[in-house]
């Protein structure tokens, strides 16, 4: 018997659904065995299905929780090693508050907004703790940028 999308190819293979036959290249291997193309219909989970509508609103909830917490973040009197806590709660925060505005939706965009918001928490933080020593001393301390690195895992974390 021939295939029937690819008649040039034999083929004892049938749609475990309509019965239609079909070759190893137009298989579509499900969990019930295998269909051909169009009785599989493979469709992405709803989860992972983002318009522009959801994006506009990670990016604005990403913007206003990091610039809040980058300035909370900067008034903890916590130096050294306690600053990486702090850089967990923080990128746990900005991860769940993406996530709660875009109704636990998940997606790769999504995680850029949040890695982007970690460091623009990371960057308040600095600009107002610059003020007060020199540029660099708050930009390039070794513990802020693995506190930094923490960040953007984590809130990357919640919306993966």
């Amino acid at each position: 018997m021939k295939c029937a999308l690819h008649p040039d190819i034999e083929t004892n293979l049938r749609c475990g659904k309509c019965g239609q036959p079909i070759c190893p290249k137009c298989a579509v291997q499900t969990p019930v065995g295998a269909r051909c193309p169009k009785c599989a219909a493979l469709k992405r989970l709803p989860v992972y299905d983002v318009s522009v509508f959801i994006y506009a609103r990670a990016i604005a909830a990403g913007l206003i929780s990091a610039s809040a917490l980058g300035a909370i973040w900067y008034l903890i009197p916590f130096s050294t090693f306690f600053l990486l806590f702090i850089a967990l709660g923080v990128g746990y925060a900005i991860g769940e508050i993406i996530s709660i505005s875009v109704n636990k939706k998940r997606g790769r965009g999504l995680q850029l907004i949040a890695g982007v918001s970690a460091v623009l928490a990371y960057s308040v933080r600095s600009i107002l703790e610059a003020q007060g020593t020199g540029f660099l001393d708050a930009f390039v301390n070794i513990y802020s940028l693995i506190a930094l690195a923490l960040c953007i895992v984590i809130s990357i974390g919640r919306v993966r």
